[in-house]
Formats: structure tokens, C-alpha cells, sequence
């Protein structure tokens, strides 16, 4: 990070503006983490401010608790910087946060990913970032589907403590909406076992024909509380094949979501 003309630290936009706090931000913000720790010359050169000003927002800075020295005359920052973004993050839903994450997955994959949490036996789409292939399920915000024949579905039924998600199973209507349709209740409960162990489901021309969706948990405090998933096509890809292609970036994804989960929910 370096300060440019336009830097809070340079600039006095009106009578209102009170340069020395937007000094004081932009000591913080100099510190974006690489490297973690900088010297007071490091400080005052990324803000764009004296060395004598850069001391004292540092020491300040340090007895407020927002920063610590260490060794070599260097500083870092705390945990407690993170209370600076804690009002917003806090203020924010489940689909703000997820939203950014979303769209930026669906471009990296071409394809389109989706969040949903379960109400009884169906999941409900909170959030959405189509890709550019077309499939025929229209899937919009508020969508129900049947948790059974989903990979959301089956993830956070997989979530859910064994006897729960088997009644969810057994009360549930299980129609069979292709040949490939799992409805039987004891094979829906061994392959629930399996998402368990593993921590994905993979739902394969289940739910439409030459549809295929791979989801993973999204966590909060230890409790899953959504789904993230890709959907695509069949196409001439296997399953293995779609997974390995897709699943790390989706597992990436819902890491990062997790990470702003923690400090918003």
C-alpha cells in the first residue's frame, strides 16, 4: 500500500474534514498485511505522513489496544482492530454476506451457485448468481425444493442429528422426478451418512435430468446454518470429473464466507 494525492492523509476536502483523524485511518489501513508487522519509517511512507505524526498515531494507536510492539522497534496490529468493522458486518444478513462471494465463484466457474437453509423438509434459496449456462429449473430468491433430492438438501440434513434427519426423510413426499431419483428411505439415509463423513453431496441428474449440483456447509459458531452450492450440466464431464474441477473452489469459497460469519452472525 503507498499514499497517493488521493489518500485520506493528503487531502482536506472541506471545513467538516478532520485531517487528523483521516490520519489516524490511514496509519491502520497501511497495515494490509503484508508484511504483518512495519516500522514507524514503513507507517509514515504507506500514509503519506510525517515520521513525528506517524509516531504518535502509532503510540496512540498502541495504548488504545488497536496495536502492539514487537521486536525490532516494529509494529502490529490486534485483534481488537477487528471491533472497527463489527458494527457493519453485524448489520448485515446472511445474503449481503454471502452475495460478493457468490458472484465472484460464479465467475471464476462459469456456472451457477446458489445458498439455501433448510425449512423442514425443503430448502429455501436465499441467495443467487446465475452463470451464463441455462438450465430449465427456475431458481429465483424464496425457491423451495425438496431437501432429499438436493445437494443443499442433503447437506444440511447430513447437519442435523441422525434421528432428525431420518423423520425429516420419512415424513417428506419423495416423488421420483427422473429414473435416477433416489426415494427409497434407507438408501437416503446411507448416502446421508456418507455426506456426513465426507462434507460435500454431490446430487447427479436426481432433481432434472443432465442437472448437477456439488454443495458444501456453510458454518457460524460451530453450527451450520446455510448450503453453498455450483450447479452445471452433465455434459461429456464425469462426476469425479465435475468434482475435482469444482470443489476446491467452492470449499474456498465457503471459507472465506465462514470468516466473515464468524464476526456478522
Amino acid at each position: 500500500m503507498t499514499a497517493t494525492d488521493e489518500s485520506p492523509a493528503a487531502s482536506s476536502p472541506g471545513g467538516d474534514f478532520v485531517q487528523s483523524l483521516a490520519r489516524g485511518l490511514a496509519v491502520i489501513k497501511a497495515f494490509d498485511g503484508e508484511p504483518a508487522a512495519l516500522s514507524l519509517a514503513e507507517v509514515a511512507r504507506r500514509a503519506g505522513i510525517p515520521r513525528a505524526a506517524a509516531r504518535r498515531f502509532l503510540r496512540t494507536l498502541e495504548q488504545l489496544g488497536y496495536l502492539r510492539a514487537v521486536p525490532e522497534g516494529r509494529y502490529a496490529m490486534t485483534p481488537r482492530v477487528l471491533e472497527l468493522g463489527y458494527g457493519y458486518l453485524s448489520s448485515l444478513s446472511l445474503p449481503e454476506i454471502v452475495q460478493p462471494h457468490l458472484e465472484d465463484l460464479s465467475r471464476q466457474v462459469g456456472e451457477s451457485v446458489s445458498v439455501a437453509v433448510l425449512d423442514g423438509d425443503e430448502i429455501v434459496y436465499v441467495a443467487r448468481a446465475a452463470g451464463r449456462r441455462i438450465i430449465s429449473v427456475r431458481i429465483t430468491i424464496g425457491t423451495r425444493l425438496p431437501a432429499f433430492a438436493t445437494s443443499m438438501g442433503r447437506v444440511l440434513l447430513s447437519a442435523r442429528p441422525e434421528t432428525e434427519a431420518l423423520s425429516l426423510i420419512d415424513s417428506s413426499e419423495r416423488p421420483p422426478y427422473t429414473p435416477r431419483t433416489r426415494v427409497d428411505s434407507a438408501e437416503l439415509t446411507t448416502e446421508i451418512r456418507v455426506v456426513r463423513e465426507q462434507g460435500w453431496a454431490m446430487v447427479d441428474g436426481e432433481l432434472e435430468e443432465g442437472l448437477r449440483s456439488i454443495a458444501v456447509p456453510l458454518r457460524s459458531r460451530g453450527e451450520v446454518v446455510a448450503a453453498v452450492n455450483v450447479s452445471t450440466s452433465t455434459g461429456r464431464e464425469s462426476a469425479d470429473e465435475t468434482r475435482r474441477a469444482l470443489l476446491p473452489a467452492l470449499t474456498q469459497t465457503a471459507t472465506a464466507i465462514e470468516a466473515e460469519l464468524r464476526v456478522a452472525l
